[in-house]
């Protein structure tokens, strides 16, 4: 599918992965909407970028159906790429000294992670499917994001690894629910990202993580996940598809 003038929605877009993605399709030429639950940054890389906003907690059935809709109302011929990278992760072991592992945290990352992405799945592709075929049959693309822990999870992860091996799980069968609407579903599983959540680490521990990576021996940069989420887009035999974004590593077990 061509970018350019196509109507997308980034959820979670806001920083890190989302952010990338947005600039990456924005700098492409698509009419680009935000969905994320940090209305002032959200709001603030929308007026950079001169896109559209939208307030949107993927836990929230009600929010991610207006994001969506407001995203489809904003572009001619409606949504047709949907990427998510709204989720967030703990460290918890499943039991130990002090006990098993808490209920709550658990069900959080799994509502965030895993169901919060089949809220944006469903609507986005809902909305795909409103919209008139283009001239190869297709209506859309869904680009949703993983992990390699969801491969290979470490020590602590359970709660994380559990969610983001669901968001793998429904790939395939996504795609071939959607494939007689001509939506396609992918789900890229990123490694070691230079993302807000590794930048609180000291700098000598970012770059011993990153050294860890076979090659590029780096973390990667979020334009990278951004540049690959829109060769997903572009690629129209792309379907059904896990893809690891991870520079060959294999996680190991701490």
């Amino acid at each position: 599918m061509e970018i350019e003038g196509r109507g997308a929605i980034v959820v979670g877009g806001a920083s890190g992965l989302g952010e990338a993605s947005a600039r990456a399709l924005h700098a492409r030429g698509a009419v680009v909407t935000i969905a994320d639950v940090n209305a002032e940054k959200g709001q603030a890389l929308a007026t950079e970028l001169g896109v559209e906003f939208a307030a949107c907690d993927v836990r929230d059935e009600d929010q991610v159906r207006a994001a969506v809709e407001h995203a489809a109302a904003h572009a001619d011929g409606g949504l047709r790429i949907a990427i998510c990278c709204a989720g967030t992760g703990w460290a918890q072991k499943l039991a130990g000294s002090r006990g098993p592992h808490d209920l709550l945290p658990f069900e959080t990352i799994v509502a965030i992670n895993l169901i919060g992405t089949f809220n944006v799945l469903r609507f986005a592709a809902g909305a795909m499917i409103a919209t008139e075929p283009l001239a190869d049959g297709e209506r859309g693309v869904c680009v949703n994001t993983a992990s390699i822990a969801a491969f290979d999870g470490q020590v602590g992860q359970i709660a994380y690894a559990a969610s983001k091996g669901g968001v793998v799980g429904m790939t395939l069968p996504a795609a071939r629910d959607l494939a007689q609407y001509g939506v396609r579903v992918c789900t890229i599983a990123p490694g070691l990202f230079d993302t807000p959540l590794l930048a609180a680490l000291p700098e000598e521990a970012r770059q011993k993580l990153g050294a860890g990576v076979p090659f590029p021996q780096r973390l990667g940069a979020p334009a990278e996940y951004g540049l690959l989420a829109c060769q997903i887009v572009e690629n129209p035999m792309l379907n059904g598809e896990t893809i690891r974004l991870d520079g060959a590593l294999r996680m190991p077990p701490r």
